[in-house]
């Protein structure tokens, strides 16, 4: 009992609370979706556990097990089978163009002298600061029937538009044009650690250079380039926001299926077998991405020094310029695009707005100050929860070798952000935990979704802080939590300032998980836009985007010159 109580010390308190709050938060309400897939209705496992009529309840359903809600799936006309299908042809085919049109870029970057690199790499932000619902309205202002692009197509002779931009091919070329960066900086990465003497060997046993690219740059980047193109499926195949926008109702995809059955008919089946598929098909894939990565090894990297030689071939240069500076032009007019909406009397008839107003932006600083102060405190709480958390959890990991802690961490990688707000409402919609519907549940959902991208940022910094000096303020009396609080915390103060703004962008722009959980009095400005978008209030919803898309930038530079991130 001595040696029970001696281990009982303040971080050891602290390492089952972490656990406690993944087990609450995010394990449970995933295995009680699992079980609603199989019931078919919705199972209190808290209740079950605090009330035996709950509890009688819960075993009388549980009695009921059955797999025919899968089995079902795959007889013929239904609808789930068509959207997963959707989903999976939607992935596959963002993945694939996304992975060929970036790697004439990635090469450029890594192995070229082209110019103007600096700007290119800040032009490469734009997709990252723009939420894809309003990318995808971008396109609409863009390739629609009254878009500019279709007026200036129409000047030069043409008729209708150039493509049907609320279709299958308007997802996929919003997904490939505003989810590329995901791919390239990691395609970068990988032709950059290639061994440069390999290539000068291919050259001087007489090779061309296409054919040394082709047969030995090429294949020494192919990890990277595969690991890539999986990433980018899964988020193409969990991306919600542009195929609630641009998906017509005769396409079914996984996302807005599994929305529509919870937010339009309460079918909780439905929408625990979609949320199942979603997690196993997302997975799957991250598992195969790790796979990829781990499971081949391409290491060229000796301890030999070699000084990389840039390819300066003038047509080769010219081309490879060229063709990235039109294909960073497109989410380039996009964001213009949605500034022009926002400063426009009206738009549509020409390829210009008619007039100009800054009035969008007094109605929304008026109208919806309280779905910008919402968005700030929300960004604010969560950011709060997620440095304590995430702090705790990189000194564990790194220090204490907890590799349960880093796996279950891990997990919210894998969950879509629609499929975390199903499992989030089913748990938590009856008492005796009744958070449904308030601000609390929608923090702990943003805190789980986010956190792993403020743990890396937080681990990467933990790893570069000697032990010694921990140890050195526990020999002089301090407790191990005491010394990780007041020696670690503070050495690890630019990562966790880094990884806090990283937090707070993608929860600005966060929006499945506001749209399924955000009460009225708490929504954000994403669900703001979302909503204005919906009833057709197209111009300040324009204003409010600018507005988001104007702090992300703010904070992101922040965060670069915090971290001094070198991308190029």
């Amino acid at each position: 009992m001595k040696r029970l109580f001696a281990k009982l010390n303040g971080l050891t308190a602290l390492k089952w609370f972490i656990y406690l709050f993944f087990f609450v938060f995010l394990l449970v309400p995933l295995f009680s979706i699992l079980l609603v897939s199989f019931t078919g209705q919705p199972v209190n496992i808290f209740g079950s556990f605090t009330s035996q009529k709950i509890f009688a309840s819960t075993m009388k359903k549980l009695s009921n097990l059955s797999v025919e809600a899968y089995t079902s799936i795959f007889s013929e006309g239904n609808s789930y089978f068509a959207a997963l299908i959707n989903s999976l042809k939607l992935g596959t085919g963002v993945a694939v163009l996304v992975t060929v049109i970036v790697l004439p870029i990635a090469y450029a970057f890594a192995r070229t002298k082209m110019p103007f690199k600096p700007f290119f790499a800040a032009l490469c932000t734009i997709p990252l600061i723009m939420p894809t619902f309003i990318s995808s309205h971008a396109f609409i202002l863009m390739f629609g029937k009254t878009g500019w692009v279709t007026q200036l197509y129409h000047s030069f002779g043409g008729e209708g538009v150039i493509f049907d931009v609320q279709s299958m091919l308007g997802i996929v070329l919003v997904q490939v044009f505003f989810f590329f960066p995901y791919a390239l900086w990691p395609m970068v990465a990988a032709f950059k650690i290639c061994d440069v003497t390999l290539e000068e060997a291919s050259q001087n046993l007489g090779a061309k250079s296409w054919y040394t690219f082709l047969r030995v740059t090429l294949p020494l980047a192919v990890p990277g380039i595969v690991s890539s193109m999986l990433l980018i499926f899964t988020v193409s195949f969990s991306d919600f926001g542009t195929p609630i926008i641009l998906a017509p109702k005769e396409l079914n995809l996984i996302v807005v299926e599994s929305y529509r059955e919870i937010a339009g008919f309460f079918n909780w089946a439905g929408s625990a077998v979609l949320t199942v598929i979603m997690l196993l098909v997302a997975a799957f894939f991250f598992w195969l991405q790790r796979l990829v990565i781990k499971g081949r090894e391409y290491g060229t990297i000796s301890g030999k020094p070699t000084k990389q030689k840039l390819n300066d071939h003038k047509g080769t240069i010219t081309g490879l310029t060229i063709y990235t500076f039109l294909i960073m032009l497109v989410p380039t007019l996009a964001l213009g695009s949605i500034f022009l909406s926002s400063i426009a009397t009206t738009w549509g008839h020409h390829a210009l707005p008619d007039g100009y107003t800054l009035s969008h932006y007094k109605t929304i600083f008026s109208t919806s100050g309280k779905n910008i102060w919402n968005s700030m405190v929300l960004a604010a709480g969560t950011l709060v929860l997620s440095v304590v958390i995430s702090t705790f959890v990189s000194y564990f990991v790194v220090r204490r070798g907890s590799g349960g802690l880093d796996f279950v961490s891990s997990i919210p990688l894998i969950v879509p952000g629609i499929a975390l707000g199903i499992a989030l409402i089913q748990t938590f919609n009856t008492a005796p935990i009744h958070l449904t519907g308030t601000a609390l549940l929608l923090i702990i959902a943003y805190t789980i979704r986010r956190m792993p991208y403020m743990i890396r940022s937080t681990m990467s910094s933990m790893m570069a802080i000697r032990k010694d000096i921990e140890e050195a303020a526990v020999s002089l009396g301090a407790s191990s939590l005491i010394a990780a609080i007041t020696v670690i915390g503070p050495l690890m103060l630019p990562g966790i300032a880094a990884g806090a703004i990283l937090v707070f962008v993608t929860v600005i722009k966060e929006t499945s998980i506001s749209i399924l959980l955000a009460p009225t009095e708490w929504a954000p400005m994403s669900l703001a836009v979302f909503q204005n978008l919906l009833r057709g209030e197209y111009y300040t919803a324009c204003a409010m985007a600018i507005l988001i898309i104007v702090i992300v930038i703010i904070l992101q530079a922040l965060a670069k010159k915090l971290t001094k991130d070198q991308l190029y």
